[in-house]
């Protein structure tokens, strides 16, 4: 364990502020986009994105480009491409299943062909908190502004799309081009959070925060307010744990969200949630 004053000089390093940095940028920006993985039911998109992600890494070691930008650049499209198969809930569950399958035989294709060392590709789907690169937070910085801003902008829009496909049609949502901002921004995201915390362990950032929000939310707005406020705290507390004693700061992290996760579905419901309050 560290004690005050060695945490304090881990707290001063160039490399932990980076990392707090893109935790706090992404604690605001990625819960959000875990609301509408979960609005959407495509929860299994992460390990989707984290196939694509390896592909991307695979060309860009291939190519001499910059494997972890190749990365985000295969799921930003990939994203896009599956946008004529989310017409319905099932065939987009469908399109991740096809999309991670192809993902990962057309990586370990390249890699065999292109006599790349695939334990390098591989590196980039274990992240590193404190090997973060200010690329990787003008990402995240990005994604903070963007998704927030999308979400107010058409929160009516957005909320009749999460609830119910359908109804956002016959109510005169444009479903199709929202649903591709959407899952772009999802791809987007999950990529950029795999940096932060590894693939695996990517939910601490989307999926439990917006979890807990979802229970505790009555609206749309007051959901995202909470997945960022849990998202915020939860992210700050597990990382402050993890460096207080010496402890690897992805699973950390994860277990601090889970837990908030959990005690919030201990919570009684208060009432039915209603796309009518969404709105407002």
């Amino acid at each position: 364990m560290n004690g005050p004053a060695q945490l304090f000089d881990l707290l001063g390093m160039g490399s932990v502020q980076r990392a707090g940095v893109a935790l706090l940028v992404g604690s605001i920006g990625l819960p959000v986009v875990g609301v509408a993985i979960v609005g959407l039911d495509i929860i299994p998109v992460r390990f989707a994105m984290m196939h694509v992600a390896l592909l991307g890494a695979a060309v860009g070691m291939l190519t001499g480009w910059d494997p972890a930008l190749c990365g985000l650049l295969a799921c930003a499209v990939a994203g896009a491409g599956i946008t004529p198969l989310a017409r319905t809930p099932e065939t987009l569950s469908g399109a991740m299943g096809l999309l991670m399958s192809s993902a990962v035989a057309a990586a370990l294709l390249v890699l065999a062909v292109a006599g790349v060392n695939a334990s390098a590709a591989f590196s980039l789907l274990w992240g590193s908190i404190l090997a973060v690169r200010v690329q990787d937070v003008v990402v995240l910085a990005v994604l903070a502004v963007v998704v927030p801003a999308l979400f107010w902008w058409r929160r009516r829009d957005l909320a009749l799309l999460l609830h119910d496909r359908e109804l956002a049609l016959v109510s005169g949502v444009a479903a199709g081009r929202l649903t591709l901002i959407l899952l772009v921004l999802i791809a987007v995201a999950v990529a950029g959070a795999i940096r932060l915390t590894g693939a695996l362990l990517v939910d601490a950032l989307t999926l439990l925060p917006a979890l807990a929000a979802r229970r505790l939310g009555r609206s749309l707005i007051s959901i995202i307010v909470w997945a960022v406020g849990i998202g915020v705290a939860v992210n700050s507390v597990g990382f402050v744990l993890a460096l207080a004693f010496d402890l690897p700061p992805g699973p950390v992290l994860v277990l601090t969200a889970g837990a908030v996760a959990f005690a919030a579905h201990l919570i009684p419901e208060r009432r039915t949630f209603s796309w009518h309050a969404f709105d407002h």
